[in-house]
């Protein structure tokens, strides 16, 4: 092939390589951290030219722009906007858990991160902890490689002499992986280092006897349990929950500390949307009192002392940025090259792996340079112990240089700095000098080569700087972990006030819900042909449960039905009854509430309101009604054991026992109540018209026509009878019972 022939290649191998090439690029040069000073490239060559800037904790602020200029002018070809904001973040002490940049002027908000100000009004300069990084960069400790130019060389990475990969986290997004690490306490990550050393076996386990799990710049609870902590430690993916902190102060809730990352006034517009919304009625007012002395403070001002401001906080916790999760995810690439997702011992084994190599890197370069000051001292002290000759050769050779190496055996290296040497440093005192620095440089030589020959001596050294960092730049956890309950929001019956209604239904089916309970609902207007069945009263939040004649129990929520300035609505449209099925009651009230359930067959049990309810359409079966017979009106239970039953049929008979013989059941035929002639149970002759339960204070009120007879417990003592009899027949003149009635001796 002729060199200048084109090169064929199929276009799907083309445009493989190249998403490869630019996946790997994404992956390596700008989304994901490495594992050594955890920091990504465009970080990485902020913090070096702000150094090579000379702007040190100690020095004077300079000019964002400076800073950002020379950064993207000599290592980081890419947009400025792009470099400032990378610096914005590594400034912001809500942002970073160890900001290493150190801000003047506006650099944003909690509430808005990205609020600062432009790079040509800021100024900056790396901050103390930044040091961690930087103070061993010109000791031979990394590899270095040319800038994209090739005009000058930048670190590969930074000497971090502590584990900045878990201490300031990050997050980033490259081509099919991504990576969100959460940033941690630097003493309890620095203890967990020192137990690694100590204990090269430890698990996830031990070292979280140390860490804790992450410490968020802010003060807000990290609520996820110890088990859920551990398991992301230990695969190193997972979630973690924090939650905001409150207090009661004078009846208001005042929010003191809000999630990382999450704007006080973004919380605010949420819980004032549901106010509006009228979702958050328990609820008349927010303030945002948060100024420069406290940052957070947020009052909430329930509408009476009696809210619960538990279940308040709960709702506010589930349904706002109150409280937040947030993504684990230890993808970092490590000291080979390669991103991969590490568990917590694995990070820290690799990290100490690169603390490791970078100490003895930076005491290999130390000992190279004793070496070649002793050999230079050498070289000096043959000079002053024949300072007269070396005058003399210096003085009259041509080559000076070449005549003291051949005449006192000295390398290049000595011949040079004798040569370097001014006048003034041959003084005879010169010669003591150079003696005792041999002897400290020696004795430093023979400490580094133990302590590079000895792994115990170099895992002490490890321990003892750790230890010191952590002196020096550690400081308390600022995120307390807690227990806490997971957040329920309200319901939407919770959120509903809680007003008296009465509930109404005709005998033809339609529904309302007329406000109060001193309600008259016979004198409510009813379509032509329709008349009222039944009322009862209740409250707006609670559910009406519907009975039929088949048996089925059915539920609506109050609030969802029409008001009783109208007519109402036919249930038929809300609910799905059997075919030839009518509605025979309507109950209200909580759901332990007990009542008499029975048919015209005669049977019965007690069961509960909330056995009753349901959410289907179509019912559930509660009252099982034999073959030919249909369920009567349910009656409100209020003490079994001291209370009776009156039952009667259509043919005048009335049979009193105690409730207390009847069964409590969820659903079921039940016990037989009053006894009905099978025979005539099909040809419809003789049923069980009504059925009450009264106590001994109370009185009957039996109407017939329009005749009323009235009996009390001692005119009752002849109806009584054992539970399933027939019962006797009433007075004359009421062998047809047309309505019931009891009234109460205690109202």
């Amino acid at each position: 092939m002729s060199e200048f022939e084109p090169e064929t290649i199929s276009l799907r191998q083309y445009t493989e390589n190249a998403f490869l090439n630019y996946a790997m690029y994404v992956i390596n040069d700008r989304a994901l951290p490495h594992i050594g000073d955890g920091l990504k490239p465009v970080q990485r060559r902020i913090v070096y030219a702000m150094s090579e800037l000379r702007l040190s904790a100690d020095a004077k602020y300079m000019k964002s722009a400076r800073t950002v200029g020379d950064v993207i002018g000599k290592y980081h070809p890419h947009g400025d906007a792009a470099s400032y904001g990378a610096m914005v973040l590594m400034a912001q002490p809500f942002s970073y858990r160890y900001p290493l940049v150190d801000g003047q002027g506006n650099w944003g908000s909690p509430d808005d991160p990205k609020s600062y100000a432009a790079m040509r009004y800021t100024e900056s300069k790396l901050t103390k902890y930044a040091e961690v990084l930087l103070s061993e960069l010109g000791q031979g400790t990394v590899e270095w490689v040319s800038n994209f130019d090739g005009t000058m060389e930048e670190p590969v990475s930074l000497p971090a002499r502590l584990p900045n990969i878990l201490l300031n986290g990050g997050t980033g997004i490259a081509v099919g992986m991504a990576t969100d690490i959460p940033p941690h306490n630097l003493k309890e990550v620095t203890a967990a280092c020192i137990r690694l050393l100590d204990s090269p076996k430890s698990t996830v386990r031990d070292l979280l006897e140390h860490i804790k799990g992450p410490d968020f710049p802010t003060a807000a609870e990290i609520i996820s349990d110890t088990g859920d902590i551990r398991q992301i430690y230990e695969t190193g993916r997972g979630a973690i929950r924090a939650r905001g902190i409150h207090a009661v102060e004078d009846g208001e809730i005042v929010i003191t500390a809000l999630p990382f990352q999450v704007s006080g006034t973004r919380v605010l517009e949420q819980m004032a949307s549901q106010m509006q919304a009228k979702k958050l009625p328990m609820v008349v007012d927010l303030r945002d009192e948060s100024d420069h002395e406290n940052p957070t403070r947020i009052v909430i001002v329930p509408r009476s002392n009696r809210i619960d401001v538990s279940a308040l906080m709960n709702h506010l916790f589930a349904t706002t940025d109150l409280e937040r999760t947030y993504r684990v995810n230890f993808n970092v690439i490590g000291i080979d090259g390669r991103p991969q997702v590490k568990s917590l011992r694995d990070m820290l084994s690799e990290w100490l792996e690169f603390r490791t190599e970078t100490v003895l890197r930076r005491l290999q370069f130390r000992l190279d340079k004793i070496m070649d000051r002793l050999h230079v001292l050498e070289g000096l002290l043959i000079a002053y112990l024949n300072i007269d000759e070396v005058i003399r050769i210096i003085r009259t050779e041509d080559k000076p240089k070449d005549a003291l190496m051949a005449k006192f055996k000295l390398s290049e290296r000595q011949a040079d700095a004798i040569l370097d040497l001014r006048l003034r440093n041959l003084a005879r005192l010169e010669e003591e000098k150079i003696r005792g620095e041999q002897a400290e440089l020696d004795g430093e030589r023979v400490d580094i080569e133990k302590t590079i020959n000895s792994k115990a001596r170099l895992k002490t050294l490890l321990k003892k700087e750790l230890a010191a960092d952590a002196e020096t730049y550690g400081d308390e956890r600022r995120s307390p972990i807690v227990q806490r309950e997971e957040a329920q929001a309200f319901s939407e019956k919770e959120l509903i006030s809680t007003e008296p209604v009465t509930v109404v239904l005709s005998e033809k089916g339609w529904i309302r819900a007329a406000k109060g309970h001193e309600v008259d609902a016979a004198e409510l207007s009813y379509r032509s042909g329709d008349k009222l069945l039944m009322a009862t009263p209740a409250r707006s939040n609670q559910d009406a449960v519907f009975l039929d004649s088949t048996g089925r129990a059915y539920s609506l929520a109050i609030h969802a039905m029409p008001s009783a300035r109208g007519q109402g609505e036919p249930l038929t449209g809300k609910l799905n009854p059997p075919s030839g099925a009518s509605f025979v009651a309507v109950l209200g009230g909580e759901g332990s509430d007990q009542y008499l359930m029975a048919s015209d067959a005669g049977y019965g049990f007690v069961g509960t309101l909330g056995d009753m309810q349901t959410k289907n359409k179509a019912g559930k079966a509660v009252l099982t009604v034999p073959k030919g017979s249909v369920a009567v009106k349910p009656v409100r239970v209020r003490d079994p054991k001291h209370e009776f039953v009156a039952a009667f049929s259509n043919e005048g008979r009335l049979l009193i026992f105690p409730l207390a013989d009847l069964p409590a059941m969820a659903k079921g035929k039940g016990n037989k109540i009053m006894s009905i002639p099978s025979a005539r149970v099909a040809e419809r002759v003789e049923m069980m018209s009504h059925v009450l339960v009264f106590s001994e204070v109370d009185t009957l009120v039996v109407q017939s026509g329009k005749r009323t007879l009235r009996l009390k417990i001692e005119d009752l003592e002849h109806y009584r009878g054992e539970r399933a009899r027939r019962g006797l027949k009433l007075p004359r003149g009421f062998q047809k019972v047309d309505d019931v009635l009891v009234e109460r001796g205690d109202a």
